[in-house]
């Protein structure tokens, strides 16, 4: 028995071993077509199989700690704490996940699906009120509270299964990741063509400062004070420019540049992917149950995340699982106009 199980064990690894090297090579593939010209970089492939490998592992961690895929539904509703919380009402569930384009093309590509999942993504807003609360056997109406609410739920990345789902967001979230590096080179080639054109003002500003002085020592036999000033100032401000452009190295380094930012950025993901994780208990009013006050309702834990394209805010997320038959039909631009009016 105890050899099958090393056999088995074994194959499980190579298997898993196998599965790993493919989305590696996957990822680096789709790297290499966003910045085509790291193909020609000397084994670019090698040099970017460890922080891709670091990448994937990071955030199919993250991903791995995520709790199943909830029912989103009018009767999960009634059911499940986190879907009460997510949605005002039983009625949003559907209206607000109906108003999702990705869902309705899923449906629209998929015509034999019954459901499908997604990650709902939420803005979290915390307000201090005042209301009333339990505290032992005396009720108090001067408590300040923190109410919950949730908005702008969105439903982007959709898949048939849970386990595709998860895949689907751990390339997603890498290839954000690649994104975050290739902004990174993009600001470093706008700041070279900054420098290099300031470079050559400063230049010409140099030359024709030394020319007036040589004018001017061949009428009066000296060059003024204020000239040696701004001539040296202006060396100055030559040698930190050039120390600059250095910095960024060559243009024709420019390749291998590219190749270790992305590696950077990869290399160290937690630096630029944020996820907390906050329980909270709540009331069915989405009131946080705090200092001492009693409140009837149910704990539950949010998962928090940010990137640099929410711009440091965080947004709470949720796999959902959501069925064809709750989908409405999608509202025309006349009712969303209707709105504006109203």
């Amino acid at each position: 028995m105890s050899i099958l199980i090393r056999l088995f064990h074994r194959e499980g690894a190579s298997e898993k071993h196998t599965r790993n090297s493919a989305q590696v090579s996957d990822t680096i593939e789709r790297i290499a077509k966003l910045t085509p010209q790291l193909r020609l970089a000397e084994r670019y492939r090698e040099r970017l199989a460890a922080s891709v490998t670091t990448s994937l592992d990071y955030v199919r961690a993250l991903v791995d700690d995520m709790p199943p895929a909830r029912e989103a539904s009018v009767s999960a509703w009634m059911t499940d704490p986190y879907i009460r919380a997510f949605f005002a009402t039983p009625e949003d569930v559907p209206r607000v996940l109906s108003h999702a384009t990705e869902l309705h093309a899923y449906f629209d590509a998929h015509p034999l699906a019954n459901e499908v999942f997604a990650v709902l993504g939420m803005a979290m807003t915390e307000r201090r009120t005042f209301g009333v609360a339990q505290h032992e056997s005396t009720a108090r109406t001067d408590v300040q509270l923190t109410t919950v609410s949730f908005s702008d739920h969105r439903a982007r990345v959709c898949a048939d299964t849970e386990d595709t789902l998860r895949e689907e967001i751990v390339r997603r979230v890498v290839d954000q990741l690649v994104f975050v590096a290739i902004e990174r080179i993009g600001a470093d080639v706008s700041r070279r063509g900054e420098l290099e054109q300031e470079r050559a003002l400063l230049k010409t500003r140099l030359a024709l400062l030394q020319r007036q002085g040589s004018g001017m020592s061949a009428v009066l036999g000296a060059q003024p004070l204020s000239s040696f000033v701004e001539v040296a100032h202006l060396q100055a401000e030559l040698e930190k420019n050039d120390a600059e452009i250095a910095r960024l190295g060559l243009a024709t380094e420019a390749i291998g540049r590219r190749l270790e930012t992305i590696a950077d950025v990869l290399g160290s993901p937690a630096e630029h992917l944020h996820v907390l994780k906050r329980e909270l208990r709540l009331d069915h009013m989405n009131v946080i149950a705090e200092n001492g006050y009693a409140r009837e309702g149910a704990t539950i834990e949010l998962r928090l995340a940010s990137m640099p394209e929410t711009a440091g805010a965080m947004r709470a997320f949720a796999l959902v699982r959501f069925a064809r038959v709750d989908l409405l039909p999608a509202p025309s631009m006349a009712d969303e106009e209707r709105k504006f009016l109203v």
